[in-house]
């Protein structure tokens, strides 16, 4: 079906070219198994020269025969399971659907998508049935010929053995696992015929980020923090791209996460690398969610005018709130797209990539973490009382509300150093990060309101000068006034009584 979502869990075997069929029968759950059904499946796969997409353990292929003919792509989920996304085969071998293209682009950047392997099999498949008719999982046997495209040459053939599950569980494979190594059929040792086909040219698996330890170095806490982010921001990267739920939301933080990590452990890194990551990762946050903030921006207002009484709007308020806003929305949406579709976009992927395989750190990196994380943890912590000590000494209502906004940064910034020092520092961490937060989103109310303040102030404007009437933007002006006076009132409560406290490190 045209752009099925669904997740694949399955489980390959290697047996001899002359090994029996199994017993699947005895497979624990099994109850019978169906009659064989021989298919003819013949696939093209697709990757960069540099097999950009191999290295993620990502497949794209496109394949005719077989009951679900058409172009596949799969995406690694956890150990032996994928989320597959299927789309038509279409008239042109050589053009990757668009759906698909958008789920790796940012991985392929700028490289040309072509063929890789060809990959022919003759499957003999057979579903396994529990005792209620429920199909538990399918069976095949498969006799592959392959060819590498790359490096051209005689085709490998093997014989290859997959349980798939449909309604069954991971049990099943379990028991699969024992029944087979006991017949000598061992689990294969690659993950994919993919793999198989490319050989030697099939890319090692990625370096994994380290794991944090309270006497190691704080390298390793730094490197483990911004690989978790960066690996965020590419999931959510093809979210944005087809306009998924939340994803912008979800890019923009990662994006910050790691901006502000580099700005926390900026002391632990060379300066002109973090520097040009930092620039370049406030300039992608901005660009692309500038959308969203239109769309906050837009419920809000509709949520005030859905609880005004209809007398009190006057002239066509809630129509010329979305012309307004929808004016400002398509060009920021279209310019965030164009931001992920460029040049300066890729290669900040570059960099960031270079950054996982040869970070640039400083010789205090190497000290051991609890006490040197600990320290620039608690720097931030100085940060942000010195920002809640401006807004004392900000005079008028425009200084101190923009002094208000530096104390949400400088929460923010704690909040994420906080959260990155978790593994060293445990539930005291967890506990900052979490008053660090309680701060930023009651400030986070405090700017939407002066932000919103000014849209209606806006609007006002232009409803008057069009002959209208600015009433009603008056009303909720003032509403969203004394929303943000409230918001302010709750961030002293939260200082006063709520304060972060520090880690103790010393």
């Amino acid at each position: 079906m045209a752009g099925l979502d669904a997740i694949e869990v399955e489980r390959k075997y290697s047996p001899a070219d002359s090994e029996a069929l199994p017993r699947l029968a005895s497979i624990q759950g099994v109850d019978r198994i169906g009659d064989p059904a021989n298919e003819h499946l013949d696939a093209v796969y697709f990757d960069t020269d540099t097999l950009a997409l191999a290295a993620q353990r990502i497949t794209l292929r496109r394949r005719t025969g077989g009951l679900d003919a058409g172009w596949h792509l799969k995406l690694p989920v956890a150990a032996e399971e994928r989320q597959e996304i299927v789309e038509p085969l279409g008239s042109d071998q050589d053009s990757v659907p668009e759906r698909l293209r958008q789920h790796v682009l940012v991985h392929v950047r700028g490289r040309t998508l072509q063929p890789v392997a060809r990959i022919r099999t003759l499957r003999s498949s057979i579903p396994l049935y529990d005792g209620h008719g429920a199909i538990l999982a399918q069976f095949s046997d498969d006799r592959v010929e392959a060819q590498n495209l790359l490096a051209p040459g005689e085709p490998e053939r093997w014989r290859e053995w997959e349980i798939e599950l449909v309604e069954g569980d991971r049990k099943l494979l379990k028991d699969a696992d024992a029944q087979f190594a006991a017949a000598g059929v061992p689990i294969a040792s690659l993950p994919s015929k993919l793999a198989k086909a490319l050989g030697s040219d099939y890319p090692g698996d990625a370096v994994q980020a380290p794991k944090p330890r309270r006497r190691g170095p704080a390298s390793d806490l730094v490197l483990a923090y911004t690989f978790q982010q960066i690996r965020a921001l590419k999931t959510h990267d093809p979210g944005v791209r087809i306009d998924a739920p939340d994803a912008v939301h979800q890019l923009r933080v990662a994006a910050r996460r790691l901006r502000s990590a580099l700005a926390t452990f900026r002391k632990l890194l060379d300066a002109p690398s973090t520097q040009f990551l930092r620039a370049e990762l406030q300039w992608l946050a901005g660009t692309v969610g500038e959308a969203r903030d239109t769309e906050v921006i837009r419920t809000r207002l509709n949520e005030m005018i859905s609880a005004e009484p209809p007398e009190l709007l006057m002239g066509p308020v809630a129509q010329q709130i979305e012309e307004h806003l929808d004016g400002i929305y398509r060009p920021a949406r279209a310019a965030g797209l164009a931001a992920l579709d460029s040049e300066r976009y890729f290669r900040l992927l570059d960099a960031l990539d270079s950054f996982l395989a040869d970070p640039p750190f400083t010789d205090p990196a190497g000290k051991k973490a609890v006490r040197t994380v600990g320290k620039l943890v608690s720097a931030q912590q100085k940060r942000l009382k010195k920002a809640v000590r401006a807004v004392d000494s900000a005079s008028g209502s425009g200084p101190q509300d923009a002094a208000l906004h530096e104390v949400r940064k400088s929460a923010k910034r704690l909040r994420y150093a906080a959260e990155a020092a978790t593994p060293i520092f445990g539930k005291q961490a967890t506990a900052l990060a979490r008053a660090a937060e309680g701060i930023q989103e009651v400030l986070g109310d405090f700017h939407d309101s002066v932000v919103i303040r000014e849209t209606l102030l806006k609007l006002a404007a232009d409803s008057a000068a069009g002959g209208g009437s600015a009433f009603s933007y008056g009303r909720l002006h003032a509403q969203e006034q004394q929303r943000g006076e409230e918001a302010r009132a709750r961030f002293y409560d939260v200082w006063q009584n709520a304060r972060p406290r520090p880690l103790d490190w010393k």
